[in-house]
């Protein structure tokens, strides 16, 4: 306890030089805390994104066409029977959703706008995790009488100057054709360049007859049973394509199956790398720091040249001028890390509250910090310690 006080008066008796000791790790810590802080927020953005899209889905898209070995400029079709064979699949399928979309432009009241009009079915927000905010979703008795609705995606409402409840059974256009406005869906957010709240959703057989005048697909969305069973989904669906699209064996497909989970594990593994190396590059500071206590430390050690030599004239061990040194480094260290901690902290909430950036600040981080930070002062400051107690004392009273 003497040692300490004794250090810690040495600190107070040069508070602003200690202050600007300590600066460097203040510094360090705080950035630190702050990158960490970013790099987890956007982690668990990514992985509510991942629970949004779903991680038991496929999508199976169109490709390229090949004529003895040499792909052709023409995309092959996916159609609504492509859909149907794929529905019949019973291993590791659990459902099958076509979906057909083109960009259009709607009209409502004196207000128009161009989105994605998406023609499927009315599992469509089962399967992606959707829920209806107002009103209610289409019927499969909706798509097989090939009836005028529509569903609202969240963010139509506000394209068109209205409120999303109060559109409810009023009419929208969509390329100048009268829809009946039966319900709005939930927010999902934007995934990657697209955003999936600003589409309209209508019954397939209305899309195909009435609206686009086509069964080709622009995709198939196929629930798996449960994750696990990805791979044998996907081999059903390979065989099952190649089959209906008479592909020859070691042809090449004409189709893409592309499973949502791996392109954001992607996304959150780049995410992962980039913390690590802001990370890393804030720690650069904290190593800055340090070695500018052990330069304030040696400075110190020579000032007090006289005082250690009069200590060991006292009968002062080795050990503990050592130690003396050393809590004073140890000290400006933790206490950098401390106000470097709430300064990092303050910052993440701060960009959190003003930025609308994504932080999470978790004690994980906050007491590596605070024990990275003791490390430096440990580290640096073993040095002077050791020089200040092989001082000799008779050398060291004769010091001026």
């Amino acid at each position: 306890m003497e040692i300490i006080l004794v250090a810690l008066g040495a600190i107070k008796a040069n508070k602003l030089r200690s202050f600007l000791t300590m600066l460097g790790i203040i510094i360090g810590v705080a950035a630190v805390i702050i990158m960490v802080a970013l790099g987890t927020g956007a982690r668990a953005a990514v992985e509510e994104q991942l629970d949004a899209l779903g991680t038991d889905l496929l999508s199976v898209y169109p490709g390229q066409s090949f004529r003895r070995g040499v792909a052709s400029d023409q995309r092959v079709s996916l159609t609504t029977s492509d859909a149907t064979a794929l529905a019949a699949i019973t291993a590791g399928v659990k459902a099958v959703v076509p979906e057909l979309s083109r960009n259009q432009q709607i009209k409502y009241g004196n207000q128009n706008a161009n989105v994605t009009v998406l023609a499927t079915l009315p599992k469509y927000i089962d399967i992606n995790n959707y829920e209806v905010v107002a009103g209610e979703m289409f019927t499969s008795g909706h798509n097989v009488a090939r009836r005028r609705v529509v569903v609202l995606g969240s963010a139509v409402p506000e394209l068109l100057g209205a409120n999303g409840a109060a559109m409810i059974g009023q009419q929208i256009s969509i390329r100048g054709i009268p829809f009946e406005i039966i319900g709005v869906l939930s927010e999902k957010g934007a995934v990657g360049f697209s955003n999936p709240d600003e589409q309209l959703l209508i019954p397939l057989k209305t899309g195909q007859f009435r609206v686009f005048g086509t069964d080709r697909l622009r995709s198939v969305t196929v629930q798996v049973t449960h994750p696990d069973s990805t791979m044998v989904a996907m081999i059903g669906i390979e065989n099952v394509l190649r089959r209906e699209h008479g592909i020859r064996p070691g042809a090449p497909n004409d189709f893409q199956i592309r499973n949502r989970s791996e392109f954001l594990s992607a996304r959150q593994e780049t995410t992962a790398t980039l913390t690590f190396l802001l990370a890393g590059i804030a720690a650069v500071s904290l190593i800055v720091g340090g070695i500018g206590i052990m330069n304030i430390m040696l400075v110190s050690v020579t000032e007090r040249t006289q005082e250690i030599g009069i200590r060991k004239a006292l009968g002062a061990r080795r050990r503990s001028i050592m130690l003396q040194f050393l809590v004073e480094a140890v000290t400006l260290c933790t206490m950098g890390g401390v106000l470097g901690i709430i300064l990092g902290s303050v910052g993440a909430v701060s960009l959190a509250k003003f930025q609308g950036w994504n932080t999470q600040v978790s004690l994980e981080t906050i007491v590596v910090s605070f024990v990275f930070s003791a490390a430096v002062g440990i580290f640096f400051g073993l040095w002077p310690a050791h020089r200040a107690a092989l001082l000799d004392p008779i050398e060291a009273l004769r010091h001026e």
